[in-house]
Formats: structure tokens, sequence, C-alpha cells
């Protein structure tokens, strides 16, 4: 990753305390995911047929209301409660559609 960002393999003491003290975005962020407030591994299961799989989330995953097969209908999940409208999100693990009702 450091080197990707042009940090080179060697580093003085100094140059390391700078990028301790002022860390870049990236670094900040790659230690933010080390939180474990996300899970490496998540279960996918559908609310429609209950077809199960593993897949690791991604950080532009919103908190999903449903998560379907790819293959059903979004009518075959319940409609979204009064005053909510509905967001499909595709290339959710391998096979599913997260449904988002907001």
């Amino acid at each position: 990753m450091a080197e990707r960002h042009g940090i080179p393999a060697r580093l003085t003491v100094a140059e390391l305390d700078a990028i301790i003290a002022d860390p870049p975005a990236w670094l900040v962020q790659s230690r933010a995911n080390r939180t474990s407030k996300r899970p490496v591994w998540v279960t996918l299961t559908c609310d429609i047929c209950g077809f199960s799989e593993a897949a690791r989330p991604k950080k532009w995953w919103p908190e999903f209301t449903y998560v379907s097969c790819d293959y059903h209908d979004i009518w075959d999940l319940p409609d979204p409660a009064p005053g909510l409208s509905r967001t499909e999100v595709d290339g959710v693990g391998a096979s599913f559609i997260g449904v988002v009702d907001s």
C-alpha cells in the first residue's frame, strides 16, 4: 500500500514521525477499517426463498431493508411502509440485490 502511494521502502525516523503525526487520507481510512466495525464476512440470505451465501461486505453497501436473489421480482417483497421510497442496489454478493427503504 505504501509503495502504491509513493512512500519509499526505507524511511528515516523523522520521515516516519511526520507520517504518523499527519497521516495521508488513505492511511487514516486503512486504520479506521481495522476497528472491526464491519465484519470481514457476512451471510446474505434471500428474504424470498432463503438461499444463502457468504460475502465480503463492501464499504459502499448501505443498511439493507431486504436482500433477494437477483432473479426474483421486486414485487415478491413486502411493499415499503407508507411514506418510504424503495431503492435497489445491484452487485451485492455474487447473486443478490439489496433493497433499501428510506
